[in-house]
């Protein structure tokens, strides 16, 4: 099992396909395999993938002690460091959009080119879950009952139609069981995200930028995006039609086909 020690941990991580370094950041209690699949090939037709897995969770080792949003920055230059990784494009969704935001804004020489997924900024415009999903969640991981809680999960992080399809929810429950987070990373994640405010460094980021988000989202409102594409110079936004958080699951091809074409117009 390949793993790099940063920062007192061991980060596990993986490489596959071909082409230039795509690194691959997660959201709050997601893993490497949380990519699903069926993105995952979509995205190695053009890019060297880098997945890894955040301290303390999946195969990577740590504990609960509090960090915030800038150490798991720090956490994924460590890597592409061991790794020998000078500059990557960098991906990163909900929890992970804002590690991507603070890897920019700190290591911009790192990066190729940004693409922020289903995420937010923080700062007074921004919006962050509603009250009524985070209690709903919060009872559900609570419970110790692991089916309401991935259920609870899965509902509020895709659209009701992607949910209600043949093998979905199936797909997404292996998954998650592989590799469950304890509740004390979880509760330490929920506190870096709370103090995550990047919305007044935002402009001074200078790496192109492609912000996409569902229009369905329950976990981060799609107006969060257009606050993001607003305050980084030259963004593209894009939202997805009745998609909801986790939109690479929903539309894979589509949204593989938007990185590799941000990504190719930079060497035009």
């Amino acid at each position: 099992m390949p793993t790099l020690p940063v920062a007192g941990t061991e980060l596990y991580y993986e490489r596959r396909g071909a082409g230039e370094p795509l690194l691959l950041i997660q959201g709050m209690s997601g893993h490497s395999l949380h990519w699903g699949e069926d993105f995952l090939r979509e995205l190695e037709r053009d890019f060297e993938l880098v997945l890894y897995d955040h301290r303390g969770v999946g195969r990577s080792t740590g504990d609960a002690a509090p960090f915030e949003i800038a150490d798991l920055a720090a956490d994924a230059a460590g890597l592409l460091d061991g790794l020998g990784i000078e500059r990557a494009h960098v991906l990163g969704i909900s929890m992970g959009g804002m590690i991507a935001q603070e890897l920019a804004l700190t290591r911009p020489e790192r990066v190729l080119t940004l693409a922020l997924g289903c995420t937010y900024c923080g700062g007074p415009r921004s919006t962050f879950t509603e009250d009524r999903v985070v209690n709903e969640l919060a009872m559900a991981i609570m419970s110790g009952d692991q089916d309401r809680k991935l259920r609870a999960g899965w509902g509020f992080n895709v659209s009701t139609g992607f949910a209600a399809g043949e093998g979905n929810y199936e797909r997404f429950a292996d998954v998650a069981m592989q590799y469950p987070v304890a509740v004390p990373m979880v509760m330490a994640q929920v506190q870096a995200v709370i103090k995550h405010d990047t919305s007044a460094r935002l402009a001074e980021i200078s790496v192109p930028t492609l912000v996409v988000h569902g229009t369905d989202d329950q976990m981060l409102a799609a107006a969060n995006a257009e606050i993001v594409a607003g305050l980084i110079p030259g963004a593209r936004l894009e939202l997805l039609d009745g998609v909801g958080h986790l939109f690479f699951w929903e539309q894979p091809e589509r949204v593989a086909e938007l990185i590799a074409e941000h990504a190719a117009a930079t060497r035009a």
